[in-house]
């Protein structure tokens, strides 16, 4: 089993900053991927950034530049700090995990942001 949990959500003013967690626990050595999402009400959940095992990381267009994906291995936890934020960036942001070999998919349970004055 894969456990990862999110935190650092909250209100924030446009153009503050935020930086999320993702605390994963258990067989984490089987993930090969992990990436943030986020979901606004009403719409579709959509890929904001990942990382790979090795360090590989890439970005949605919409927040290359201001967000920045991270990881330390030795508190496996991983990181999303946002900067310039946006209200259009008002969501519940999720982390989550790929075991690619057995096609395995784990997400956390969200965190919410919002971003307004």
């Amino acid at each position: 089993q894969v456990q990862l949990v999110e935190s650092g959500g909250g209100l924030v003013q446009p153009g503050g900053s935020l930086r999320l967690s993702c605390a994963a626990s258990g067989r984490i050595s089987s993930i090969n991927i992990m990436g943030w999402y986020r979901q606004a009400p009403g719409k579709e959940r959509e890929l904001v950034a990942i990382i790979t095992d090795i360090g590989i990381t890439n970005y949605a267009d919409s927040v290359k530049g201001r967000f920045t994906i991270s990881r330390d291995n030795a508190k496996k936890t991983m990181y999303l700090q946002m900067n310039s934020l946006k209200p259009d960036a008002t969501a519940a942001y999720y982390c989550n995990g790929r075991d690619l070999g057995r096609g395995t998919y784990y997400w956390g349970q969200g965190t919410q942001v919002i971003v307004s004055s």
